[in-house]
């Protein structure tokens, strides 16, 4: 079955949707959630949580990219959870991603006022600047939260490269964002 029959199953409100959304995408969303949490229960749960919040939004919303839809939910529950869990500990995945990102937001302070809607508008219009290679890597590393090694293995590149690409991209991206705060 394809996204756009399984969407379908859901604005019926046809309960076969979410069997038919684990199905195809339920080994993802765990892979996804687990490179947050590192527990596979924990990881289970969220997928849960992911179709339980899709019934919800489908409708009104209907997901042009099925997946991606799939996927923000799913990695903002992860994300929620790994936060609730680690609130005195936080997870070392979290923390260096998080400082990674952080040497990109130029004056810290100017963004805190930034919707994160506009802030996601902002770079998902900065993604679009970039190189399709640099796209995709960029997104498995602070989307996706994939390690380099895996980044690396799935598209046939040297870490080096991987590690390059992300140094370049989030000088890019600082760049980016210092003309749009001044804008």
């Amino acid at each position: 079955m394809d996204d756009k029959s399984i969407i379908e199953l859901y604005f019926r409100r046809d309960e076969n949707a979410l069997r038919q959304t684990k199905e195809l995408y339920g080994e993802r969303l765990i892979a996804l959630a687990y490179r947050i949490l590192q527990s596979r229960e924990d990881a289970e749960e969220c997928e849960n949580d992911t179709y339980m919040k899709a019934w919800a939004s489908i409708p009104p919303q209907k997901p042009q990219h099925f997946f991606a839809y799939l996927a923000k939910i799913c990695r903002n529950t992860a994300l929620n959870m790994a936060e609730k869990q680690k609130a005195e500990k936080r997870s070392a995945v979290i923390v260096e991603l998080s400082d990674e990102l952080s040497e990109c937001l130029p004056d810290k302070r100017s963004f805190e006022d930034t919707a994160e809607q506009e802030l996601g508008e902002i770079i998902s219009e900065f993604l679009k600047t970039l190189s399709k290679e640099n796209r995709i890597i960029f997104v498995r590393r602070y989307f996706l939260s994939e390690t380099i090694s895996d980044i690396s293995k799935a598209l046939g590149i040297s870490e080096s490269k991987v590690k390059s690409s992300l140094f370049r991209t989030r000088n890019k991206l600082r760049d980016y964002l210092s003309k749009e705060e001044s804008l």
